[in-house]
C-alpha cells in the first residue's frame, strides 16, 4: 500500500459504481444546480473534478493534518498561501524568482506534504512557482448506467 514515502508505483484500472436516488450527485452550477445530463443519451454525468473532490474530502475526514496527507484544493483556501509555506520551508524567498533547483525542491515539499498533489498531480506556478506534478490517478467523467 502507498504511504507519503512510498507513491504509488504501478497502474491500476478500476470501476467505481455508487448508487443515488432522489439526490444530486453534481449539480451544473450554471444551469441552476440540476443535475448534468447528457443531452442526447439522458444519461447522468458527473465530472472528474467532482470525483477528485470526493476523494479529497474523504482523505480529510479520515487523515485530516496528518503528516503527508494534507489537502491543497481546498474551497476557501487560496492555494499561493500553500506555495508560500513549500518556499519557507525549503528555504527560498517567497516573492522572489527561484532557480530550477529551487523550484524541484518546493516542488518535492509540496508532494511529500499534500495527498492531492502526490495523487493527481497539480500545476503550481501561479504566484511563488512550485512546478508541476503529473500525478499517477486520471479519472475521467462518469455516467449513469440508466438514463
Amino acid at each position: 500500500m502507498a504511504t507519503p514515502s512510498t507513491p504509488i508505483g504501478n497502474r491500476y484500472e478500476f470501476v467505481l459504481l455508487y448508487d443515488v436516488e432522489n439526490g444530486n450527485p453534481n449539480g451544473d452550477p450554471d444551469a441552476g444546480n440540476m443535475p448534468r445530463i447528457d443531452p442526447e443519451t439522458g444519461h447522468g454525468i458527473v465530472t472528474d473534478v467532482c470525483l477528485k473532490r470526493k476523494i479529497r474530502n474523504f482523505v480529510e475526514l479520515v487523515k485530516g493534518d496528518a503528516p503527508g496527507y494534507r489537502i491543497h484544493i481546498k474551497e476557501g483556501t487560496p492555494l499561493n498561501q500553500n506555495h508560500v509555506e513549500a518556499y519557507k520551508a525549503v528555504e527560498l524567498e517567497p516573492g522572489k524568482k527561484a532557480d530550477l533547483a529551487g523550484v524541484d525542491r518546493a516542488r518535492q515539499w509540496m508532494c511529500a506534504n499534500f495527498f492531492d498533489v502526490r495523487t493527481f498531480g497539480a500545476v503550481m506556478s501561479t504566484g511563488d512557482n512550485c512546478g508541476q506534478v503529473r500525478g499517477p490517478v486520471q479519472i475521467n467523467f462518469s455516467r449513469s448506467i440508466d438514463p
